[in-house]
């Protein structure tokens, strides 16, 4: 059974907690993180690389040349793929590159990620995050009680609910991503140097992925 401790505002330790085994086990197979972080990042993709056939470059609708008695080869428009402004073949369209992956799989990925982060002590609890007027240097220095700071390039922050004027202070701070629980997924997690939570988030997302 994973243990982890609760930390206030300063980085002191104020409890320690037990966490859920259904959720954060170190027996979870690490199968599904392959193709849930192929199909994550698959939907990522634009997929608008586009090209025009024979048929829909402009021009082209007239015959150079008649069939037959000029000594050439026939050609019936200018905008044959052998020419220079003709068409293209089997050239790229527009496309959806995603795929859709079982969400118990998804599931099960991301409670291996979180174990994973457990295990490797990359995951910091705090007792709550409260400010009255959010300012990047207070929580500058609450990231230093934490021990986190820009050299762990990425950091991942997950909240019941990003407040906008905390949005403004992270949006100074570009080593921090600031995801809700319930949105958070595997990619995110495993890309993160390290994973800083809410007790109260851990608790809503331990009953997330439960469920």
């Amino acid at each position: 059974m994973y243990t982890i401790s609760i930390l206030n505002s300063q980085g002191k330790e104020i409890e320690t907690i037990n966490l859920d085994e259904t959720v954060f086990n170190d027996k979870l197979s690490s199968s599904p993180i392959y193709p849930v972080i192929c199909a994550y990042r698959a939907s990522q993709r634009k997929g608008l690389a586009s090209t025009k056939t024979r048929g829909e470059v402009s021009g082209g609708g007239r015959k150079p040349w008649k069939q037959k008695g000029t000594g050439r080869a026939r050609v019936g428009s200018t905008r044959s793929p052998l020419w220079r402004h003709g068409g293209v073949i089997f050239g790229p369209h527009p496309r959806d590159f995603s795929f859709p992956i079982p969400k118990k799989l998804k599931n099960l990925a991301l409670r291996y990620a979180l174990s994973s982060k457990v295990k490797d002590k990359k995951v910091i609890v705090i007792e709550a995050l409260e400010f009255d007027n959010p300012k990047t240097k207070e929580f500058a220095m609450l990231l230093k009680g934490l021990n986190i700071s820009r050299a762990d390039k990425n950091v991942l922050l997950l909240m019941d609910k990003i407040h906008e004027g905390l949005k403004q202070v992270l949006s100074n701070l570009n080593f921090m991503t600031a995801m809700s629980v319930k949105d958070v997924n595997t990619y995110q997690v495993m890309a993160a140097r390290k994973v800083l939570l809410t007790k109260e988030a851990l608790k809503n997302l331990t009953n997330r992925l439960k469920g």
